[in-house]
């Protein structure tokens, strides 16, 4: 009976630490075959510039529990520091943002001092504030005669806002939900074991803040592509932004005038009427070495400037010139 019940455990141990080998099938279509297909779907979209806007980050704190004591107040902030780092790494990545330092500023007006450089403080158009609202772990499981199972598990919540730096205004307000776990199980003592994972904690948080991400980017899109000319040299019109932004030749823009502005007396705020299109301008030429100095050039058709100056003109995406 004794070698009946070795027996026994061994083959359940065995079933504990071995699974079946699983071998990989590719579809009906090879991985490269869908990898083409999926080009030239890209290909096919019409290819819309992305205008950048400036953004710099502002207050972002750690207004949880978590990792406050007596011993630290609102300046020693780690988790903070953070966030903030995270959300400007992720801002820089998606590619739509202008992103410009304004937690560290103070180190880089020294650092340019002692070089003997002047600081050329660019202004931006939104401000991005927020906090890290919920944070936390939680281990779960569940044990029985033979086996027992453990989940850890980290959540994260973020909350930004957008502030419009010429008003003031809070235009839009969003939050970020995020979670990782890991999961271990053993039977009879034999399987997965694993102890306190941290960065668990990190990947929730990242997620969180990925997540308001892309809530942001969904509004922003939704702005009108615009810019501004540069200079006029006979029939060639300078504009502001370029390759980066994605503009290529052969894109066709709307030339408008500025509409007049007037006081609302419902709000007090300033509104801007609409303007009236003029001309369509074709881009032939880009310049520039960075997202900050590109441009590009375009030459006028159906219609003209005349007299106006371009400080009172507006440049807006129109398509490609068929």
């Amino acid at each position: 009976m004794h070698k009946y019940f070795l027996l026994l455990l061994v083959l359940l141990s065995g079933c504990a630490i071995q699974a079946p080998h699983l071998d990989q099938k590719e579809g009906p279509q090879s991985v490269r075959a869908q990898k083409e297909a999926q080009q030239q779907i890209k290909e096919q979209v019409p290819v819309v510039p992305t205008l950048k806007r400036k953004i710099a980050l502002g207050r972002i704190t750690n207004e949880t529990v978590y990792g406050r004591s007596f011993l630290r107040d609102q300046f020693n902030d780690p988790l903070g520091k953070q966030v903030t780092d995270m959300t400007s790494k992720l801002l820089t990545e998606s590619g739509a943002y202008l992103v410009f330092e304004r937690p560290d500023i103070g180190r880089v007006y020294n650092e340019a001092s002692m070089t003997g450089n002047k600081l050329n403080i660019i202004g931006v158009d939104t401000l991005l504030i927020g906090s890290l609202t919920e944070y936390g772990r939680k281990i779960s499981g569940e044990s029985g005669f033979a086996s027992q199972s453990k989940r850890q598990v980290a959540f994260a919540k973020v909350d930004f806002r957008l502030v419009d730096t010429k008003t003031g205004q809070v235009y839009f307000a969003t939050s970020g939900a995020g979670e990782a776990s890991t999961e271990t199980a053993s039977t009879f003592g034999f399987g997965s074991q694993a102890g306190y994972d941290g960065t668990l904690g990190d990947t929730a948080i990242r997620q969180a803040i990925s997540d308001a991400i892309a809530k942001i980017n969904a509004v922003v899109n939704q702005q009108t592509w615009s810019t501004a000319i540069l200079k006029l040299d006979g029939d060639k019109v300078y504009i502001a932004g370029g390759k980066s932004q994605g503009i290529k030749e052969g894109m066709v823009f709307r030339i408008e005038t500025l509409g007049e502005k007037v006081k609302s007396p419902q709000t007090g705020a300033e509104i801007t009427l609409p303007g009236q299109t003029i001309a369509s301008l074709r881009i032939n030429a880009l310049f520039g070495e960075s997202e900050l100095n590109e441009g590009s050039i375009g030459i006028i058709f159906n219609g003209s400037i005349g007299n106006k100056k371009i400080s009172d003109l507006i440049i807006r995406y129109a398509g490609v010139a068929q």
